[in-house]
This record gives structure tokens, C-alpha cells and sequence, in this order.
């Protein structure tokens, strides 16, 4: 149903600091609906860490998770500022525009920016 899609965040991220993120597809298996999620944590060591934990978790709710690629989020909460940047090494650099749409869903009153820089 479109209420469970509608119950999965579309951003969950670590409240401050300098970490890696994945922008990812979730769908229906055989169906139209998708949407995408941004999901980023100090926690996750590599990339892949952070898909291996959310993927079981969209499963059991019935979606199809498909890595669309990642890159890292500075997120300075104080100054009210979230900078995505950088690429997955394993999954390639996610379009850092579409990441930065989603965000500003979440963090209205922020400045969001994103460069192709590595650092």
C-alpha cells in the first residue's frame, strides 16, 4: 500500500558530523511506484554497511531496494548547513542533485549544497 511506502523516512541521518550516505531506489517488486530515500551514518565504515543493514529492513516490508550510488554528507547542525559531496567506491557517485532534493524535504530551513568534490 501507498501508506507503508509513506511510512518509510525519506531521509534518515546521524545528527552531526562527517559521514558517508546512500541515495537509494525503493519499489514495489512488479510494481510502478518507487521512490527515493537518502539514508547516511558515522556507524557504516564502508558504504555497504549501510545498505546490508537497511536492505533486509525494506524487504520485510515488501520493497525492492536498488543502490542508485552514495557519497558523503558534512552536516553542521548548528549552522543550520548539510554539504554532499564525493562518490561510493563500491557503488559509484549517486546524482548529489537528487540527494539534496530529499534532503531539503526534511531540513527546510537549511543550506544545501553539493559539489563533485572528493573532500
Amino acid at each position: 500500500s501507498a501508506g507503508a511506502m509513506a511510512a518509510v523516512p525519506d531521509v534518515e541521518i546521524d545528527p552531526e558530523g562527517n559521514f558517508k550516505y546512500l541515495l537509494v531506489r525503493l519499489q514495489r517488486p512488479g510494481g510502478a511506484e518507487q521512490r527515493h530515500i537518502v539514508r547516511g551514518t558515522k556507524a557504516a565504515e564502508f558504504h555497504n554497511h549501510i545498505f546490508e543493514k537497511l536492505n533486509p529492513e525494506m524487504e520485510k516490508l515488501g520493497y525492492e531496494c536498488t543502490c542508485l550510488g552514495g557519497g558523503k554528507i558534512d552536516h553542521n547542525s548548528k549552522d543550520k548547513k548539510i554539504r554532499v559531496f564525493g562518490l561510493s567506491t563500491g557503488y559509484g557517485k549517486a546524482d548529489h542533485s537528487v540527494t539534496v532534493e530529499i534532503l531539503k524535504k526534511v531540513y527546510t530551513d537549511y543550506e544545501i549544497t553539493w559539489s563533485n568534490d572528493k573532500k
